[in-house]
């Protein structure tokens, strides 16, 4: 019986999991290029994001190329303005030499005075030489609440 409960239990968590980490919809900055990077999607946890907490951003991407180093450009916007910009290593990100299907992660922790919305993050993923490799633009929300936020 004990095993039943525990099954049951797993199974719960397992689905809560689940629905606790969503998958963004994620646009090309520019619809009409052939970037070397394709990016299939983009998850988030916890979504939405929590002032003051960790919140992680997975992309997952795949290529023909073999990227041994490079950056990523992440700019975020609220509304219209910048807020944030920064640059890391990509090998920092993902494991390099990436080639194949591959998964950059990201993690942040946003300040708790953060304001609750909707922002826009704009990553491109630059190569040797600068080679813009892939250029994505995607929304995310911090939430309003004050269950789903530290203040």
């Amino acid at each position: 019986m004990a095993t039943k409960q525990s099954l049951l239990l797993l199974a719960l968590l397992a689905a809560a999991a689940v629905a606790a980490s969503a998958v963004t919809d994620v646009e090309y900055c520019n619809k009409g290029k052939k970037y070397p990077v394709k990016v299939s999607g983009v998850e988030i946890v916890p979504d939405p994001v929590a002032r003051g907490e960790p919140a992680t951003f997975k992309i997952s991407a795949s290529t023909d190329k073999t990227i041994g180093k490079g950056k990523l450009v992440i700019d975020v916007k609220y509304f219209f303005f910048y807020v944030h910009s920064e640059t890391r290593e990509l090998c920092d990100v993902t494991s390099c030499p990436a080639s194949g299907d591959f998964l950059v992660a990201h993690q942040q922790t946003l300040p708790s005075y953060t304001p609750p919305g909707s922002y826009t993050i704009t990553m491109k993923m630059l190569g040797d030489n600068d080679e813009e490799l892939s250029c994505i633009s995607f929304g995310f929300s911090i939430g309003f609440a004050a269950s789903e936020a530290t203040i």
